[in-house]
């Protein structure tokens, strides 16, 4: 059976919407702390979550909220909880880092790698009460060189665990490109701890289902665990604020705080040579001039447009979809900025 496409649309369209009011009240100063967006991995988180049923279980990085949504957790109680309202899905102690929901065995982590321990750990308890469940691991490729992620793995291979683990790799590690700090191939890295390997195109949402749809049954069925390496683009960078986006954005703003302390260093007597205060200048622009090349930058990677633009035969039905999703989020916003009466 394939996949349908409007559901996954708008799935997709709701994380965004919703994740594009949080970045809103993030700016307005009402959120506060570092804000992991997941804007850009919407057809990835879409395409596995589903194929999840109940009883399933989810171990998230730090960019944990599509899949909450997804998966069917009040919105309300998850905006709150990054508001710090106690009232909050955890509290208003969690922020949008640590998010848990015992109610879907969903659970998040801002340590990188930690997803490969929980996801192994809900496993194996699925063999145990849950027969038939199986537990994803969603995390970034950076978490691919963590220790504790790849003893998760082997371990899962061992004992022959129902795990999908899932990486949403992006190319970067935070400000680096991951192709200067990672050797050899995940995949190979994968299936060398005896994993089946899939490489899938991330922003294509049919293509994440297919993929994770034989994945998701293979491990149901008793055959282990499968790594399923997904490509996609941060449109936000690392984090919201992303300083060199910022600068490309937004040049006569961002570019005099930056320019003039260059200037300045590279006036003033004394320090260092001529020749290393030029070559630190030179890496500063080719960083700039880098980002403004950047796939993040590309509308070409936005997998929400690609998926819209596989719907728009139906003019009608695509405009009443996306005038219900944004009615609800409106109303998520609303009840989440709501006081609640002492």
């Amino acid at each position: 059976m394939p996949p349908d496409l409007w559901s996954l649309y708008a799935l997709m369209l709701k994380s965004r919407l919703f994740e594009e009011a949080i970045a809103k009240l993030w700016h307005e100063g009402l959120i506060s702390g570092e804000m992991h967006l997941g804007t850009g991995e919407e057809a990835i988180i879409a395409g596995v979550v589903a194929n999840l049923r109940e009883g399933d279980a989810l171990a998230l990085d730090h960019r944990g909220t599509a899949a909450l949504l997804m998966r069917g957790v009040d919105p309300v109680l998850v905006a709150r909880e990054m508001l710090g309202y106690p009232d909050g899905l955890c509290g208003g102690m969690g922020g949008h880092m640590h998010l848990f929901c015992k109610e879907y065995l969903a659970a998040s982590s801002g340590i990188v790698g930690a997803e490969g321990p929980a996801a192994a750990g809900f496993a194996l308890a699925a063999q145990y009460s849950r027969p038939g469940a199986i537990a994803v691991a969603f995390f970034g490729d950076g978490a691919m060189n963590q220790g504790m992620l790849l003893e998760s793995m082997n371990l899962a291979s061992v004992w022959n665990l129902p795990v999908l683990f899932v990486c949403k790799d992006d190319g970067w590690a935070i400000t680096t490109q991951s192709v200067k700090m990672t050797g050899g191939d995940l995949n190979q890295r994968a299936q060398g701890l005896g994993v089946a390997a899939v490489e899938v195109d991330g922003r294509d949402v049919s293509a994440v289902w297919d993929a994770a749809q034989a994945a998701i049954e293979r491990a149901r069925s008793g055959q282990g665990p499968t790594f399923l390496h997904a490509g996609c683009v941060h449109f936000e960078g690392h984090f919201l604020g992303f300083q060199l986006l910022r600068m490309v954005n937004d040049p006569l703003r961002e570019m005099p705080g930056i320019a003039l302390p260059l200037t300045q260093s590279i006036s003033r007597p004394g320090g260092a040579a001529w020749r290393d205060r030029l070559a630190g200048l030179r890496t500063v622009m080719a960083s700039v001039l880098s980002t403004m090349r950047d796939p993040r930058r590309d509308a070409a990677n936005d997998p929400v447009a690609r998926a819209r633009a596989t719907l728009q035969s139906d003019p009608m039905r695509l405009q009443e979809l996306e005038d219900r999703v944004e009615k609800e989020i409106s109303n998520v916003l609303s009840s989440a900025l709501a006081e609640v009466p002492s």
